[in-house]
């Protein structure tokens, strides 16, 4: 699977459907997956990794809450099951990867959880929380204008969990986000992967 497809708007390869096991805050989750998108054989290591290190929201966290670059939606999954009362937005560039998420959503009664476009999310959206495994393959350019037009949009008091592998940059993009004037700390680290809390 070369980078370039899984955020492309349209994917070109065939959609090889699959499914991926994988057991997150005490619950298993069976999600479907496919060629095209983010990870489409198996739960991403550092996905695996985020949803294991970072506090998962209660059962009655209001949110809303926003998955960034949600592919076929294993973070977005668990995010609307932890906390089904909180509203729940899954965003992703790459149209297969929203048709994916949706779909998976429905089969676990997902009913909080949204699926979107990046321009369909309504600009008054302020997030308790961002969580993101984030393109880092993208060029660090268009990462940074990523988190620059989400960041903002943390709710007062607001926190973002961020995932990247250290040899991708997990270090260097700790600095360039503090450079900007966030608050950031380094909450795990785990199998080569920073699991960063910004603030």
């Amino acid at each position: 699977m070369t980078g370039e497809h899984y955020f492309s708007a349209q994917p070109s390869v065939s959609e090889r459907r699959r499914d991926v096991e994988f057991t997150a805050g005490g619950r298993k989750y069976g999600l479907v997956t496919a060629a095209g998108v983010f990870s489409a054989d198996r739960l991403d290591p550092g996905t695996a990794v985020l949803l294991r290190k970072a506090p998962l929201p209660a059962a009655g966290a209001a949110g809303p809450f926003l998955d960034l670059g949600c592919g076929y939606g294993p973070i977005a999954c668990v995010l609307a099951m932890s906390a089904p009362g909180a509203t729940v937005y899954a965003v992703d560039v790459n149209e297969r990867a929203r048709a994916l998420a949706a779909e998976n959503a429905a089969h676990l009664g997902a009913g909080n959880l949204r699926v979107a476009a990046p321009e369909e999310v309504p600009a008054e959206v302020r997030f308790a929380e961002i969580w993101s495994n984030p393109p880092i393959r993208v060029g660090k350019a268009e990462l940074h204008a990523m988190l620059d037009r989400w960041l903002p949009r943390l709710a007062p008091g607001g926190v973002a969990w961020l995932v990247v592998a250290r040899h991708l940059g997990g270090d260097s993009l700790q600095k360039w986000l503090e450079e900007q004037g966030r608050r950031v700390e380094r909450h795990a680290s785990q199998k080569g992967y920073r699991v960063l809390k910004v603030g």
